[in-house]
């Protein structure tokens, strides 16, 4: 039978010595590789270095928005039972999560606690004095005193689910063109998004709450598309005027007597 090739070529390896040309490249490929190792090794040692010393300069660049600096708006509302409730107060907050005129939320984070992932309803709830969010209870500071919803209660006489069994829960809209809300009773889980659209209410089991109004989306929009300014009122010396007293001759009225003063001599 013929010898196959790769037979052949054992053979002629065989023949030459059994493996000289590999006890010649061996240690060429040997040190090479360990060159290699070594390189990486040391590479490694920097970079683990470089990590220690700087421990925030990936997660800057790994950083979720809204980062710090960055300023997003948002629509809010409340429905109370398949009615609105009229625009909260301003001028609550204690933070980078604020609320604004026409139910307008900004979100501009001043701190990692309200950045990225942070930016949440629940941290706007710890932030705002008139909101308080949780998975069960809503309460709000309006205009007109202090609204508290529980699940489980009922619906208030006047409303058009009055008498019906409600419950707390929070819808949002992540854009603009979203035309189905995401529904969830966990405040923690809505993270902000630029001109996000959320609604906190209650309602009975089913009944998908009530948007922002077009008035609220406008004026959301009106804030992110106008820049804010800075108007410095210009600082003015007032000058004294200047007047000009002339001095006439003095005279001596009639009937008034003169003093003449002597100064004796010596």
């Amino acid at each position: 039978m013929a010898k196959s090739t790769t037979g052949k070529w054992v053979s002629r390896v065989g023949a030459a010595g059994g493996g000289r040309t590999y006890r010649r490249s061996r240690p060429v490929n040997y040190y090479g590789v360990v060159g290699v190792v070594v390189i990486l090794g040391l590479a490694s040692v920097v970079l683990a270095r470089y990590d220690y010393q700087h421990p925030h300069h990936h997660a800057a660049k790994a950083a979720v928005a809204p980062k710090v600096g960055t300023t997003w708006y948002a629509a809010l509302a409340v429905d109370n039972c398949g009615t609105r409730v009229p625009y909260l107060p301003t001028g609550t907050s204690t933070g980078g999560l604020s609320l604004l005129a026409s139910n307008v939320i900004k979100v501009a984070p001043l701190s990692a606690i309200e950045a990225g992932n942070n930016a949440t309803l629940t941290q706007f709830s710890r932030e705002n004095a008139g909101v308080t969010a949780t998975s069960t209870q809503l309460d709000l500071t309006t205009a007109h005193g202090q609204l508290r919803f529980t699940t489980g209660h009922r619906c208030a006489t006047g409303t058009p689910d009055a008498g019906k069994v409600g419950r707390v829960v929070y819808a949002y809209w992540p854009t603009l063109t979203s035309s189905t809300p995401t529904m969830t009773t966990t405040p923690s889980a809505i993270k902000f998004a630029r001109y996000m659209r959320l609604t906190l209410a209650f309602v009975p089991k089913g009944v998908t709450p009530l948007a922002p109004t077009k008035a609220t989306v406008n004026a959301m929009v009106q804030a992110a598309v106008t820049p804010t300014t800075t108007t410095t009122t210009p600082v003015t010396t007032p000058t004294a005027p200047v007047t000009s007293t002339t001095v006439g001759p003095t005279t001596t009225a009639p009937g008034s007597a003169s003093t003449t003063t002597t100064t004796p001599k010596g």
